[in-house]
């Protein structure tokens, strides 16, 4: 049923005023307090990050870093462990247009189920961990990506604590290590400085859907 004009009340200019003039009262206090904190948050230094759980965007995320890194002309690199025999979107962009300022290197030759040769995933996950060590301990490095980690270490192709020593004891004080992965270890996350956990809510997958390029590599 259609209203009468006389009906329908117009939202008085002063309440707009009013509600802008709160708006902006708050605004200015939440500023000072961040200014604040801000103030506070003076410290610089290389970071250990771990990037896990069950859901998507776990590698997406470290890459996006790596694109960072590289806008700010700092020099980085990749390893991949586990599925490095796949041909992904993310090397076939870094090496056809970054080689000269991200290292692309790959230590899997896939995941463990198309393997089926734990000595043989063992010692390319043991070559993968040599190479990441060379490339942390060069300070030309600011940033350093270790993909699928993680799962090495879940599969004990790796030993977690030599991992965990190396990295709070031989990293350059200022480089950054990015170790993605599910079911990252304990000891893992009480060494690193910034924990990320992608939760799983839905994922196409479960309706039949294949992994498709762009999406998933």
């Amino acid at each position: 049923m259609a209203q009468d004009e006389s009906s329908m009340e117009a939202t008085p200019v002063s309440d707009n005023t009013d509600q802008n003039t709160r708006h902006a009262e708050k605004m200015k206090k939440i500023k000072a307090a961040r200014d604040r904190m801000m103030a506070t948050k003076t410290e610089e230094k290389g970071l250990i990050m771990v990037h896990t759980g069950p859901g998507k965007g776990k590698s997406s995320s470290g890459f996006g870093m790596i694109m960072r890194c590289i806008s700010h002309g700092m020099p980085c690199a990749v390893v991949q462990f586990i599925k490095g025999a796949m041909a992904t979107g993310e090397r076939a962009f870094l090496e056809g247009h970054f080689s000269d300022q991200c290292k692309f290197y790959v230590s899997g030759e896939g995941f463990t189920w198309e393997t089926q040769d734990r000595e043989r995933d063992i010692a390319k996950a043991e070559a993968g961990w040599e190479l990441a060590k060379e490339l942390i301990r060069d300070e030309t490095n600011r940033f350093v990506l270790l993909d699928e980690i993680n799962i090495a270490l879940r599969n004990d192709y790796l030993d977690i604590d030599e991992v965990v020593e190396f990295l709070l004891t031989e990293k350059p004080d200022m480089t950054h290590v990015c170790l993605t992965g599910r079911n990252a270890k304990p000891e893992l996350i009480e060494a690193a400085d910034l924990v990320t956990e992608m939760t799983l809510v839905k994922h196409p997958f479960r309706d039949g859907i294949k992994a498709q390029k762009g999406v998933e590599f």
